[in-house]
C-alpha cells in the first residue's frame, strides 16, 4: 500500500507551501521555470469541472495585480518535449489566460497517471476547492480507476471513513438534483436525505424554495416517506409553487420554527392567513402546547 501521509506532504511541496509547512520538497520537483501559457494544457483527471466566471475574473484580477506568485504543477506530454499537462493549478492558469499573460511559471515533475489523479484530488480537496458532487466524483475515481477501498481513500485525502461514505451517496441523486448541488443551490446535507427518494427533485426544489434548514427537510422527507404516486408529487409541487412567499414572512417562519423546533409555515391570504405547525406524533404536539403555554 502507498504511504498516504507522504503523499499528502509531497503535494504539499509541490504545491509551493513549503516554506509555510516545513517538509522538504521531493526529489522529482524540479526548479520552477516560465513556459508560454498555450503551451499548458488541463488534466482530463482533474475532478474539478466547474470554473465560475466570478472566481476566475477576481484570481484574473489579482494576477494582473502581483503576477502568478505559485507555480502551476505539470509534466511533460510524451513525444511532445514543449508541452505540458496541468497536475494541480488549472485554475490559476485560466485565470492568467484572462489577464492576458503569455507565460506562467511552472514546476515540472514526472508523476505517472496515478500519481497526477491523486495530486489532483488531494489539492483540490485540501483546498475545498471542489462542489459535492465532484469531490464524490473524484473519491470514486480513486477507487475505480485505482483500485482504492474507502478507507484507504480516507487516509489518502485526510478525511474520516463516515465522510468519505456520505459524499459518495451523492452520486446516486437524479441528474437534476445534482445540478443543484453542483451550483450551490442546495446543500450537500440537504441532498443527502434525498438520496433514493422518489420525489427528490420536488422536495430540492421545495427545500430551496421554502429555505428549509435540514432539520426540516428531514422531517418532511420523514412524513413522505412510505409513499409513492402522482398525489404525493402534486402535493410537494404544489407546496413548492407556493414558496414565492416575501421576505419576512419566510423570515418569521424560521423564527417560529427554531423556537418550536417543528417545521411552520404560513400562509397569508389578504390581512389574515394560516399559520401550520406540523408535528409527527403526540409527544411533539403536547410539547408545542407546553412552550405556547409558557
Amino acid at each position: 500500500m502507498a504511504d498516504h501521509s507522504r503523499l499528502g506532504r509531497g503535494l504539499a511541496s509541490l504545491m509551493g507551501e513549503v516554506a509555510e509547512e516545513g517538509p522538504t520538497a521531493p526529489d522529482q520537483a524540479r526548479k520552477p521555470r516560465r513556459a508560454p501559457i498555450e503551451n499548458l494544457k488541463p488534466n482530463p483527471r482533474n475532478p474539478r469541472k466547474n470554473f465560475t466566471d466570478t472566481e476566475l475574473d477576481e484570481l484574473a484580477a489579482s494576477i494582473k495585480e502581483r503576477g502568478v506568485i505559485q507555480p502551476i504543477v505539470v509534466r511533460t506530454v510524451p513525444n511532445e518535449r514543449d508541452n505540458f499537462e496541468i497536475v494541480a493549478g488549472e485554475r490559476r492558469w485560466r485565470a492568467a489566460q484572462r489577464a492576458g499573460l503569455h507565460d506562467v511559471p511552472i514546476a515540472v515533475v514526472e508523476a505517472t497517471d496515478k500519481q497526477s489523479l491523486e495530486f489532483a484530488i488531494i489539492e483540490n480537496v485540501q483546498r475545498a476547492d471542489l462542489n459535492p458532487i465532484e469531490e464524490a466524483a473524484g473519491y470514486m475515481a480513486l477507487m475505480e480507476q485505482l483500485h482504492h477501498t474507502q478507507d484507504e481513500v480516507a487516509q489518502i485525502v485526510g478525511k474520516s471513513r463516515p465522510h468519505i461514505a456520505n459524499t459518495l451517496r451523492l452520486l446516486k441523486l437524479p441528474e437534476t438534483v445534482k445540478a443543484l448541488v453542483r451550483s450551490g443551490k442546495l446543500s450537500a446535507g440537504h441532498a443527502r436525505l434525498l438520496v433514493g427518494h422518489v420525489n427528490a427533485q420536488a422536495l430540492a426544489e421545495l427545500a430551496i424554495g421554502e429555505h428549509y434548514s435540514v432539520r426540516q427537510l428531514e422531517e418532511w422527507v420523514r412524513a413522505e416517506s412510505g409513499k409513492a404516486g402522482d398525489s404525493t408529487f402534486d402535493a410537494i409541487q404544489k407546496k413548492s409553487q407556493k414558496a414565492t412567499k416575501d421576505a419576512d414572512t419566510r423570515a418569521l417562519e424560521r423564527k417560529l420554527s427554531d423556537a418550536l423546533g417543528l417545521t411552520v409555515s404560513i400562509e397569508q391570504r389578504g390581512e389574515g392567513g394560516t399559520l401550520h405547525i406540523k408535528y409527527k406524533d403526540l409527544d411533539q404536539l403536547d410539547a408545542v402546547l407546553r412552550k405556547l403555554g409558557r
